[in-house]
Order: C-alpha cells, then sequence, then structure tokens
C-alpha cells in the first residue's frame, strides 16, 4: 500500500469528522476495519455491527500501528486518553468507511466492472477476472464479499500496479445495488440473470428485476452494461440505461455467443462462440450450462474491453473453479458434484438439468432447504420434485423442514426412492445403504444447510 494516502484533512472533509483528539498531523498510510490487517501508519475505522463492536479494539489497532481512528460520535473518547492515536468522531462509521473507499476510487481511471445478478456472481467475477488477466493486472473481490462493508475493502486495495478491478455486488433489497454502484462508480455493469433468490424480502420477480437493474441505471453513457439475452428481465434493461449494451447468451441474437457444447472428460465444458464478428473455441473447467453463461458474461466484458481472442482464451486458461460450485468429484466409486455452496430455485433448477446431461447412470439428489422464498417457499420446494423426476432423479434425500414438501411431492408423482434426514449423519447412513458403483449424487441447498458436511463425513467413510 505504498501508494495509498490520505491527509487528516481529506479524510475530515469526505467523512464530516469532528477532530476529537490529535497526537499529529497525520497522513495515512491505508484503510481497514480489521485489527488483524493493521499495518504501520493506517488509519482504523470502527465498525458495530450485531455480533462486534470495532470500538473495542481501537487500542490494540494502535498497538500494531494505526495512528487514527474513526469513532462514532456518541463514542467515549477518553476511554483512549491513555493510547497515541487521532480521534475522528462521524455520524456514521460505514458510511464514512464507504465514503473513504469511493474517494479512494475516484483516483484511478482504470475500467471498474460490477457484477450483479441473481445466480452465478461470484463464479462469473472469478471468470471475468481470469478473462481480463490474459491482458491486465486484475483486483477482484476476494470470496464473495460483496456488500456494504466487503465492496468498500476491495476498493481500498486499488493501488498503481492494477490495470482493472472486478467487484460483485449483492443486494437484498431495493436501492442496494444503486448505493453500492455510487461508492465503485463501475464503467461496465454486468448482470446475470433474474430469479427468485432474496423473494422473502422483495415480494415479487418485478422487483428483483427492478432491484437489479439499478446496476443498468448507474453505467454512464461511455460505460457499457452486459445482459443477458436469454433472460427476459435482464434483456429489457436496455431501457433503463444510458450505456451500450452488449448481449451474451445461447438461444438468442447476442454479440457473444455460444454453440457446440459439450461436456468433455471429468469437469471440462467446450464450445464454440461468436465474439463479436469473430468465432473461436473454448475450454471451461466447470460443468453445466448454467457456468457457459457466466463464462460468456465473462467474455462479453473481455469483448467490451477491446481484448483479442488469443488474450481471452489465455486468460480463461488460468482460471480455477471455486469450491463447491458445481465441483465435480470421486468418490469411492460413484461420482459427486458438489454445488451446495448456496441454492436458489433457479440455481437448483439448472444443476438438475446439467445433472441429466453429465450422466447416464443413476442420478440422486440430496437436498437441504432453500432460505428466503417468502410466499412461494412451499410451491418452490415441491418443483424441485418434478424437475429431479424430469433429470431422471431416481433417488432423492432430505434434509431440513422446506424440503419435507420435496419429499412428499417426490412420493407423489412416483420417484422410486425419497428418504428424508433429521441431520447430516443419517443423511450418510442412507447414501451409504443405496449407493452403487457409478451413480452420480448432486448436492444442494442453502449455505446455512452446510451440505458439504454430508460429504466430508462421506469421503471419511470411503477413504
Amino acid at each position: 500500500m505504498a501508494d495509498f494516502q490520505f491527509t487528516l484533512t481529506q479524510v475530515m472533509q469526505v467523512t464530516n469528522a469532528v477532530l476529537k483528539k490529535i497526537t499529529s498531523a497525520s497522513i495515512f498510510g491505508g484503510v481497514t476495519t480489521d485489527t488483524r490487517k493493521v499495518e504501520e501508519g493506517m488509519l482504523f475505522v470502527a465498525l458495530k455491527g450485531e455480533k462486534f463492536d470495532g470500538h473495542d479494539f481501537i487500542a490494540e489497532a494502535a498497538k500494531k500501528g494505526a495512528i487514527g481512528a474513526i469513532v462514532n460520535k456518541d463514542y467515549d473518547v477518553s476511554r483512549l486518553e491513555d493510547v497515541e492515536i487521532d480521534i475522528l468522531a462521524v455520524n456514521d462509521t460505514l458510511k464514512a468507511y464507504q465514503d473513504l473507499a469511493k474517494l479512494w476510487r475516484s483516483k484511478f481511471s482504470i475500467p471498474v466492472i460490477g457484477i450483479t445478478g441473481s445466480n452465478g456472481k461470484t463464479t462469473t467475477k472469478d471468470l471475468t477476472a481470469a478473462v481480463l488477466s490474459g491482458k491486465w493486472n486484475v483486483l477482484k473481490t476476494q470470496a464473495n464479499f460483496n456488500n456494504e462493508i466487503g465492496l468498500p475493502m476491495t476498493l481500498l486495495q486499488l493501488n498503481k500496479s492494477y490495470d482493472v478491478a472486478v467487484v460483485e455486488m449483492g443486494m437484498r433489497g431495493l436501492g442496494q445495488i444503486k448505493l453500492l454502484t455510487d461508492i465503485a462508480k463501475p464503467t461496465i455493469g454486468v448482470i446475470t440473470n433474474v430469479g427468485e433468490t432474496h423473494m422473502e424480502l422483495l415480494g415479487s420477480i418485478e422487483n428483483i428485476a427492478k432491484a437489479k437493474s439499478e446496476m443498468a441505471q448507474a453505467i454512464e453513457i461511455d460505460g457499457k452494461v452486459v445482459l443477458n439475452a436469454d433472460d427476459e428481465h435482464v434483456a429489457k434493461m436496455h431501457e433503463v440505461t444510458k450505456a451500450r449494451p452488449i448481449y451474451f447468451g445461447i438461444n438468442h441474437a447476442a454479440d457473444v455467443k455460444a454453440f457446440n457444447v459439450k461436456t468433455v472428460g471429468e469437469g471440462k465444458t467446450e464450445f464454440d462462440a461468436f465474439i463479436g464478428e469473430n468465432m473461436a473455441h473454448f475450454t471451461l473447467n466447470m460443468l453445466g450450462i448454467h457456468n457457459v453463461y457466466n463464462c460468456l458474461a465473462a467474455l462479453a466484458v473481455g469483448y467490451a474491453c477491446g481484448l483479442t481472442i488469443e488474450e481471452m482464451q489465455k486468460g480463461l486458461a488460468s482460471f480455477k473453479p471455486t469450491a463447491m460450485r458445481f465441483e465435480y468429484k470421486k468418490v469411492g466409486d460413484f461420482n459427486v458434484i458438489n454445488d451446495a455452496y448456496n441454492a436458489s430455485p433457479m440455481s437448483t433448477k439448472a444443476a438438475l438439468s446439467n445433472l441429466a446431461k453429465v450422466t447416464d447412470g443413476r442420478k440422486i439428489l440430496v437436498m437441504g432447504d432453500m432460505f428466503e422464498l417468502g410466499s412461494v417457499e412451499v410451491k418452490a420446494h415441491e418443483d424441485i420434485a418434478v424437475q429431479a423426476k424430469e433429470a431422471g432423479v431416481s433417488i432423492i434425500v432430505t434434509r431440513g423442514t422446506l424440503t419435507q414438501n420435496t419429499a412428499r411431492k417426490a412420493r407423489e408423482i412416483g420417484i422410486p426412492e425419497v428418504y428424508e434426514c433429521a441431520n447430516h449423519e443419517e443423511a450418510v447412513a442412507t447414501l451409504k445403504k443405496v449407493l452403487q458403483k457409478d451413480d452420480t449424487v448432486l448436492f444442494k441447498g442453502s449455505h446455512g444447510m452446510h451440505m458439504e458436511k454430508i460429504i466430508e463425513l462421506l469421503e471419511n467413510e470411503y477413504k
């Protein structure tokens, strides 16, 4: 962070802070909210969450080298009388953190790519960073730190070594994407798809589309918006943007369009694609048509940024999939597809569709509850049973309360074997009884269901 500098005056101006204590005419060499990441000369921002209060760690931050701290205005600064650190008080430390990130981002004239969507955001972000790495040094959101804290954290890592930034933006309600785009000022916006994720909070697909469209609205006239031509809600977002739309897809006309999609070997997908007026062959180190869409979005960003096909192919070859996203592995003498990072009706339908394509053998679904579906939660879990039958699934193992609806529906429509399990251990015991050589087992469920633990227990059984 050698080239990172904020003066005390800049910090006070951008955050409307009141100086409560000064120990030196400070210049800050970095901003952090995490004492584990404090380096000499940094500014520490004390965030307050449900389970923690950063104000309790100011002395520790000072001990590690922080020379300034931003606190909430109601904090009793006399508690820091013996701590050698500048103290600046603000109305809201989170907003101050965001304002500092916004100021820092404004110092860079590089492309900033903002990515949102109901499903596939993190994979698309990672694929986009990989594609762009064929030409540039890329800063990207780590893991899925895509919220009002994670986004500023990423932007504050910008320095002169980076040519481009790729940032993921999540949301739980209207106005949240707008907040994030106001901070990041993306020059290219990507919307992957619109599905029933967060239905509990937003109430309808139309509201979810409206929330996602805040990305398209945020891009200026000289920017570009990358849209999924095969998603009706996303495709029409060209109506609300000033920027130039660039489309990706498989079934509709698009600037970046895939065809000849096929699974090759274990865990790889190949396809041909038109990139503008050129055609090229691509190999993706992942399974599933939904990941082809994620890859097309990434290639569309490469196209928007003017990369050559050779640069995109080189970048894509470096891509390594994140764990638990349609991750293929051998356990014993059967196949496991770990897609248990999260689940929504849209991603589960996609996973089942892909399951049908990657194996001719017996198919087993191990399903956990899907959260935040509001009024559609019962029907959404029933629909899984129907989709599973269409995909050729012959055994369903469920864990959770909501998946009782899946199990009931599965029995009604004649899926041969249905098992409801109270915990991970029972699910493993059930699988041990039913598994046969060359079976393929798909694991799916919301993150909070921790379905990956069943796989871990299963692996231990077959070591």
